[in-house]
């Protein structure tokens, strides 16, 4: 059985939810695996600066912040939301995600929890190639070899294809959660919800 992890490195709920299905992965990584897909929220006509989205995203993180317990850093809050310039788009950290499932597959959720804060937490830009590198680094990788592949278009066809299975599996808002058992899909997790909550339903669906 997988699970199977469908995220934006840019929404706020999925930022939420990170130490949820972080939490999730270190309980069952004996019994399942995980993979992780990026969606696509901030894409096309929807990549800009960030100042275009700051009054909701001002309001939208208390809401976050309160339902899930995470905190948004000081570093996005003041720096990047604030100066409003650092252009939002969900491609760079997609990119990097493809990259990094190629070389350390196990780690895909960690990798993607330490995406999410160092964007809502530390306040970094993502367009910033280099500090996914740093990221990488983390998890005992090469940075400039790392960067060098995220320059290498394949990994962009990588993202497109990730796209299309978030479109396939019907997904219409992140975070979901997937338990695909003998190549059927069980959505065990539609938007933020707690541990009890995707422990539950993943449970259930297991015996279905």
């Amino acid at each position: 059985m997988k699970i199977v992890y469908v995220y934006d490195a840019l929404c706020g709920w999925c930022y939420g939810f990170s130490p949820v299905i972080t939490k999730f992965q270190e309980k069952y990584k004996d019994d399942l695996s995980f993979t992780v897909i990026s969606g696509g929220m901030i894409t096309g006509n929807r990549i800009g600066p960030i100042g275009e989205v700051a009054a909701y995203i001002s309001s939208a993180y208390l809401d976050v912040e309160k339902a899930t317990g995470i905190k948004f850093g000081t570093n996005f809050l003041n720096k990047t939301l604030k100066k409003g310039d650092a252009i939002f788009t969900s491609i760079p950290p997609a990119i990097a995600l493809s990259v990094f499932k190629e070389l350390n597959s196990t780690n895909s959720v960690q990798l993607a929890a330490q995406i999410q804060k160092a964007i809502y937490y530390d306040g970094m830009e993502p367009e910033n190639f280099e500090e996914y590198g740093k990221i990488a680094a983390k998890f005992g990788l090469d940075p400039q070899a790392f960067l060098t592949k995220m320059k290498d278009p394949v990994f962009m066809s990588q993202v497109e294809a990730d796209f299309q299975k978030s479109n396939a599996l019907g997904v219409t808002g992140f975070p979901s959660v997937f338990l695909e058992n003998n190549g059927t899909f069980y959505k065990i997790a539609s938007g933020y919800v707690p541990f009890s909550v995707l422990e539950n339903n993943f449970l259930t669906a297991k015996n279905i």
